[in-house]
């Protein structure tokens, strides 16, 4: 069995088209493309030979298996651990809201699911969002009558259109919203059906719905007063 991982890579806005083309070279596609600015202080920026500079963030979903290789790759051919050529780093996924978007994700790829968590203890649980920009009250409507309290939005641009006319069937628009989601673990399944059930791939919004693993929080103190009224 394989564990799945959200690969989240960031580095300077004018590197966006190497690393496109070396993932692709591993058979891996970029699901979704960002950009953000780097916020560090100076000292910080410094220490890892960064610069405050405008950034691109790229995630596609690789097996733990997968991941072994591109990282070598991205160390012998990319140069990443020199200072500035960029960061990458994974993520556990815990759940995946349905099988189309399972093979959407890993683009048909052998891949055989294991148990849905590996962190056992943990209480809360990110819950992302990848939508047809547009649709963020008709999913965060859902997740509320779910128990959800709220959430955040980041627009980006799809990269998958082809693959996801394959796997799902449906033809997706390139701009996108993630909405992130922290839930308490115990409501997190009621919260990804109802997004699916009211804003899911039958719906405009053609949500994909995942969850990752959350091992620490802070400022969560009000939210878990209120679940425990």
């Amino acid at each position: 069995m394989s564990e799945l991982y959200l690969m989240a890579t960031i580095s300077d806005r004018n590197q966006i088209r190497r690393f496109l083309a070396f993932y692709k070279d591993y058979g891996v596609t970029v699901t979704l493309l960002t950009m953000g600015k780097g916020t560090a202080a100076s000292e910080v920026l410094d220490s890892f030979g960064l610069e405050a500079a405008e950034k691109a963030l790229l995630f596609g979903f690789v097996t733990d298996v997968e991941w072994k290789k591109i990282k070598s790759g991205l160390q012998k051919q990319m140069k990443i651990d020199i200072p500035g050529s960029g960061i990458a780093f994974t993520v556990p996924l815990s759940s995946i809201g349905g099988k189309k978007q399972l093979q959407f994700l890993t683009e048909g790829r052998e891949f055989e699911k294991g148990e849905e968590s590996t962190l056992k203890d943990t209480k809360y649980e990110l819950l992302v969002v990848v939508a047809n920009q547009g649709y963020t009250e008709l999913i965060m409507d859902a997740a509320r009558e779910a128990g959800c309290s709220g959430g955040t939005v980041i627009h980006a641009k799809g990269t998958g259109a082809e693959k996801a006319e394959k796997f799902l069937g449906v033809s997706l628009a390139s701009e996108k919203e993630m909405i992130f989601i922290v839930s308490n673990k115990k409501l997190k399944n009621g919260i990804m059906k109802a997004i699916m059930e009211k804003a899911g791939m039958e719906s405009k919004a053609k949500s994909i719905v995942f969850s990752l693993p959350v091992t620490e929080t802070a400022g969560m103190r009000l939210i878990e007063d209120a679940e425990e009224e």
